[in-house]
């Protein structure tokens, strides 16, 4: 028997059916895909389908656990394969040790990674041992027939499928659901029938019945990324786990089609990949995308007119009512180009896949005119202003509960109107069905599928479609989102309690909201252009004032295009720096006298500062929740009902509710867009803290381990971080002052500030063995940078004391916060001098040092204007090409705490730190929503080392408004 060590993932056995099937894999046995022939064919396709990764990997393996004597399957393979780029080989024993220490690169992982999410992405990647006792077997067979002079077929059980699939599983699959599956097994018959026409009979029977049993079983595979939403999850290989998580939904699926003379134009999602070849359907070629704070434009040729998909999701922090609705706005426009009239029609349906997290949970649905039900029975096109919604959920909700980032109660809304088409029209039901119906037809039905299921049976979609006629331009607006009532689940002095969502007190009910927000949308985009007018006008005025000097001689000619640059070369930036480049390495732009990082060159500061912060403003907002406070008699916390409490979510990293060293480097968005936000989000803490339900004298790390459930640690066993958090505290609200003058805020809460601020006396100078913020990175004895934290948090305390009118305590915090500094300097600096260390007295090491930046912004004297001196001269050099690695530990670094750190230095480091940023933008290999750690080396790709992370979407990129926050406190009182 033999034995393979192989690094890879696992790929379910049906999914790979169906991928043969649907990718039309003609030479590549399912069965069987160790054979040569059958893994030369998927490597082909794979190369021809995924480029990118491929480019990188080596030929891959399919490694099969097979054996002959397990009389459970028909088939002596499993049911799976392992798809994988390393594989060691023994017919006994293999050194498991010495074989997983072959070096894997960062690249060549992440690319494995990137393969593993396009066609199986919920497998873990990881070493596997796996054992074939079929390969034996199979040769000596072949050998017999060679010497009887047998025809060999290269996969014998490619051979047994297409016998016993006609046999069997046709009769079976079709049987077993003849009633209630029949339309599917038409539409699929179809799609098999186009893809095989040039086949045999015998090959068609068979590849369509593996599609039947497939889509039967609720798997139906669609292999593109650009429909996947979300983290892959990690699933171990057993296979009870395999067996569950086969059920997980693997993409959120949509589909958007504008059909231009007859000729459909699909520009958003790959509902093809589901049809017949047609010949009347085309996909839209992408022309180009743009972002600011507020919108996504993405547009595309479709024939003789321009597509514009623009994506709206206002960011008004302000505007508390427009903030708290859960909508966002698709606008699709289409312009001719050749300034004629055409015959246009829009599509569009979204999957009831966003209503869940796995496939075999029951989905209903309800279409609405205003707040009437539809019976599906009628013309649709009425008032141009009836707004249409299609309502769908979960038949079992579970309240206040969440499973892979996906709500478990409520509902999603997915709206349009019928504005001025001139036949309106809806429809639910297969998507199989209504999709090719409409690329056939240009219409829908106007009816409502009663047929309440999972998306694993015959997935349901909820479809608009939109006739213009004849014209030159046409626009239709969809609404969507995912709503929830109650939204919060709150621990109060009278028990836990629902909350409602803050819009329920500006526009009423569900209907009301939907219909105004609808309305709104002249109004948003007014009040979105005047927040985005802002920002731009906010980021220019700070160049203007802290700008380095530009060299003054102009340069002849421009150095060559640095990103194509194959080797290395000499150049000079608009600085008058002089620097040396080489591609092949790592580390940058180099100061060619001493070797220091410069910023990269040819990139104004600005445009890259702009680009990070608009496309940080949604992210930011998009993980808050505002709620209606509890009304409370008796109770023994404040509330004012009038102001909503404001609940984060710490997404793909934890789940936690209010994490306070996620607001904590959030807190720069805040103090520049909103400084009220900030209270509204530190007062649920305060109220359980003073509420008496948190037993520790710190600060707590959070307000509940899962969101949405606000329920506290009543038994202090929250993640331990006591002097980072108590500081977070204290300098959250000392900031919240500063922008706001509110002293009666600080005199609210004084007692619990006190409180905070005598353990950090206690602990600060030498916090010992605890973690910081960045705990993906480990526990490590008297951090530098977390001891400076809680230095810095005693000097706000001294001024706050001042404010509250106790001077002795003011003057006790303060004469406590210069001792502490000076003895600091004598551990945290290297005996040279150069720069602070990750660690007291760890001469080696060096951390960006983010946690003086409240000293700069909060005008704290604590830190003497040589301690930034010195760090800004250190940073160039040790920088990579994508900025400075977090700390020597690793060659990652956190995007929201470099820019933090870069707000501290002189303007030509700060440059470093921001233009290596958007570069990253720009170049880098992740794939998901702006992710505020990654690699400063290679292709910037998710730290992979020691373990893979992968943070998405997280609040704390608010940290990137570090430069427009300390330039607004420079302003403050003029």
């Amino acid at each position: 028997m033999s034995v393979f060590l192989v690094h890879g993932f696992g790929w379910a056995r049906n999914d790979v059916r169906v991928y043969v099937v649907l990718q039309e894999v003609d030479d590549a046995a399912p069965n069987n895909l160790m054979s040569g022939h059958s893994e030369e064919a998927m490597n082909e396709k794979f190369r021809k389908l995924y480029p990118d990764p491929m480019r990188i990997l080596p030929t891959l393996r399919f490694i099969e656990p097979l054996n002959p004597n397990n009389e459970k399957f028909k088939y002596p393979s499993e049911p799976y394969v392992f798809v994988a780029d390393v594989v060691v080989q023994s017919e006994d024993i293999i050194d498991v040790t010495k074989a997983m220490s072959i070096s894997i690169r960062p690249a060549q992982w992440e690319a494995l990674a990137e393969l593993r999410d396009y066609i199986a992405p919920k497998e873990k990647i990881g070493w596997y041992v796996v054992h074939n006792g079929d390969l034996e077997i199979a040769e000596q067979e072949r050998l017999m027939k060679e010497e009887n002079g047998v025809e060999v077929h290269d996969d014998p059980a490619h051979r047994i499928e297409e016998e016993e699939v006609i046999e069997s599983k046709f009769s079976q699959g079709l049987n077993e659901q003849i009633g209630k599956q029949m339309e599917a097994l038409e539409v699929l018959y179809h799609t098999v029938r186009w893809s095989c026409m040039a086949v045999n009979k015998a090959k068609a029977a068979r590849i369509f019945n593996s599609v039947v049993s497939r889509a039967i079983a609720g798997h139906f595979l669609v292999p593109h990324r650009n429909c996947q939403l979300g983290v892959a999850q990690a699933m171990h290989n057993d296979d009870a786990t395999r067996e569950e998580n086969s059920l997980r939904l693997q993409v959120k699926d949509y589909y958007y089609i504008v059909t231009v003379d007859g000729v459909s134009y699909e520009y958003l999602g790959t509902g093809s990949t589901q049809l017949p070849k047609l010949p009347d359907l085309q996909s839209a070629k992408p022309l180009t995308v743009s972002y600011d704070s507020q919108y996504s434009n993405f547009t595309f040729a479709a024939g003789p007119v321009e597509i514009t998909a623009s994506f709206l999701s206002s960011v008004l922090p302000k505007d508390l009512c427009r903030t708290s609705i859960p909508l966002s706005y698709l606008v699709t426009s289409v312009r001719a180009t050749d300034n004629a009239d055409h015959n246009v029609q829009f599509y569009s349906d979204v999957s009831a896949t966003w209503a869940a997290s796995e496939n075999n949970v029951t989905i209903q649905w309800d279409l609405y005119r205003g707040s009437t039900v539809m019976d599906g029975n009628r013309n649709a096109t009425g008032h141009s202003a009836s707004t249409y919604s299609w309502f769908f959920y979960l038949e079992q909700a579970y309240e206040f509960a969440e499973e892979m980032d996906v709500a478990l109660w409520g509902n999603v809304t997915y709206s349009s109107r019928p504005m001025d088409a001139k036949r309106f029209s809806y429809q639910s039901g297969f998507s199989g069905d209504l999709r090719y119906q409409y690329i056939m037809q240009h219409t829908l039905q106007s009816i409502v599928d009663a047929d309440s299921r999972p998306t694993a049976t015959r997935e349901p979609v909820f479809a608009y479609a939109h006739d213009f006629g004849s014209v030159s331009t046409a626009s239709v607006r969809y609404t969507i989102g995912t709503v929830q009532q109650p939204i919060v689940r709150y621990l109060t002095g009278q028990g836990v309690v629902p909350l409602q969502p803050w819009w329920s007190q500006c526009y009423g009910d569900i209907h009301q909201m939907i219909d105004f927000h609808f309305n709104d949308f002249d109004q948003t985009q007014i009040l979105a252009s005047q927040f985005e007018s802002q920002l731009k006008a906010d980021v220019n005025s700070y160049y203007r004032d802290n700008m380095a000097t530009v060299y003054s001689n102009n340069i002849s000619s421009a150095p060559a295009p640095y990103a194509n640059s194959s080797q290395g070369y000499n150049g000079i930036d608009e600085y008058g720096n002089r620097y040396t480049y080489d591609s092949s390495n790592g580390y940058g732009f180099l100061d060619p006298r001493n070797f220091n990082g410069i910023a990269i060159p040819d990139v104004q500061e600005a445009e890259a500062y702009y680009s990070i912060v608009a496309l940080s403003a949604r992210q930011i907002m998009g993980a808050y929740t505002l709620a209606i406070p509890p009304s409370l008699i008796g109770s023994n916390v404040s509330s004012n009902a009038t102001e909503p409490l404001m609940f984060q979510k710490e997404i793909s990293s934890n789940g936690n509710v209010n994490t306070v060293d996620v607001m904590y480097p959030a807190m720069p968005f805040f103090l520049y867009a909103n400084p009220d936000l900030l209270r509204y989000n530190l007062e649920p803490l305060y109220q359980n803290q003073e509420g008496g339900f948190y037993p520790n004298e710190y600060s707590m790390h959070d307000l509940g381990s899962h969101y949405p459930n606000a329920t506290g640690h009543v038994e202090g066993d929250d993640e331990y971080m006591p002097v980072e958090e108590s500081g977070n505290m204290i300098l959250l609200s000392y900031a919240y002052y500063i922008f706001t003058s509110d002293t009666t805020y600080l005199r609210l809460h004084y007692p619990k500030l006190r409180q905070y601020a005598s353990y950090l006396i206690a602990f600060s100078l030498t916090p010992g063995n605890q973690l910081s913020t960045d705990d993906f990175a480990g526990q490590l004895v008297n951090q530098t940078n977390l001891a400076i934290k809680g230095i810095v948090g005693i000097a706000a305390m001294s001024s706050i004391a001042a404010l509250v009118n106790d001077p002795a305590s003011a003057s006790n915090y303060s004469t406590a916060a210069d001792s502490f500094y000076s003895q600091w300097t004598s551990y945290a600096i290297n005996p040279e001098g150069t720069h602070t260390l990750l660690s007291y007295q760890w001469r080696s090491s060096y951390s960006l040092l983010y946690n003086i930046y409240p000293a700069l912004l909060l005008n704290l004297s604590i830190i003497p204007s040589s301690l930034y001196e010195m760090q800004s001269a250190f940073y160039p050099s040790v920088s990579q090409i994508f900025g400075v690695p977090l700390d020597n530990r690793h060659s990652y670094t956190k995007s929201d705490e470099s820019l933090w750190t870069a707000a501290t230095c002189a303007p030509e480091t700060r440059r470093l730190f921001v233009n290596g940023l958007g570069y990253w933008l720009n170049v880098t290999s992740t794939d998901r929503a702006f992710s505020d750690l990654f690699e400063t080396v290679g292709e910037g790709g998710y730290p992979v080392s020691p373990a893979p992370v992968f943070f998405i979407a997280r609040p704390v990129v608010g940290g990137h408004f570090s430069l427009l926050a300390l330039e607004k406190s420079r302003t403050l009182g003029q």
